[in-house]
């Protein structure tokens, strides 16, 4: 892994040494893509737009947050920030790199939550726009648009963590795979017809199972608050 990480960094660099505005561009894109944007910004324009989709918004983006904590817990994954010194590296080879206010983020960070939570999350509302794109239009190019622009929002999402030194290219390309499985996989199968209720019964019920988790892996030995 050391090879792959060290690989990373060197993307990092080559991403950080561009032209001075882009780094105001990147900080923006990374938090402006805040997981928390989804249930603050985008579940409300999309349930504005059509219930069915803003409703699969919400269930979606509340279970890939769940989820991504669980993958971390797991899968673990260093932080960049923190590597170059943990690993020695920063002793070893120059290492040209910029730290930001968001960049000292602790804990596991494979997948990236970014991209992940975002991916998945918007999967039910680009897909709406691209069937309603193909109802008002026959071109091509029309009906690909929401779909490009799905794309190039999560490859500037993750340029954007991996400029900041939040995640590796490898956690970020994991996060974007996995986001869109996610929002593909359970797209069909949100819980449209039911009450607010549920929403808060499975809220508690994926916090609380996410808290015994934690307490079952903490009890085996293994130390994920590391």
């Amino acid at each position: 892994m050391d090879a792959l990480h060290t690989a990373g960094i060197r993307f990092a660099e080559a991403l950080q040494s561009g032209p001075p505005w882009l780094e105001k561009f990147w900080i923006s894109v990374t938090s402006l893509a805040d997981p928390k944007c989804v249930f603050t910004v985008c579940f409300p324009l999309a349930y504005f737009l059509d219930r069915k989709v803003g409703v699969s918004v919400l269930w979606i983006g509340l279970v890939s947050e769940w989820l991504n904590v669980v993958l971390k817990w797991f899968l673990f994954g260093e932080r960049p920030f923190w590597w170059i010194h943990e690993s020695g590296l920063a002793s070893k080879e120059p290492v040209a790199l910029h730290q930001f206010p968001v960049s000292c983020e602790t804990g596991p960070g494979d997948p990236s939550g970014h991209c992940m939570i975002t991916g998945a999350a918007l999967w039910p509302l680009v897909t709406a726009l691209t069937a309603l794109a193909s109802r008002r239009s026959g071109s091509l190019a029309v009906k690909l648009t929401p779909f490009g622009a799905y794309a190039l929002l999560l490859l500037a999402v993750g340029l954007s963590r991996v400029f900041v030194l939040a995640h590796f290219p490898h956690q970020v390309v994991g996060g974007i795979l996995a986001g869109a499985a996610l929002g593909w996989g359970l797209q069909t199968r949100a819980p449209v017809a039911r009450a607010p209720g549920f929403f808060v019964a499975a809220a508690l019920a994926l916090l609380l199972g996410s808290l015994a988790l934690h307490s079952l892996v903490i009890a085996a030995g293994v130390d994920i608050d590391w």
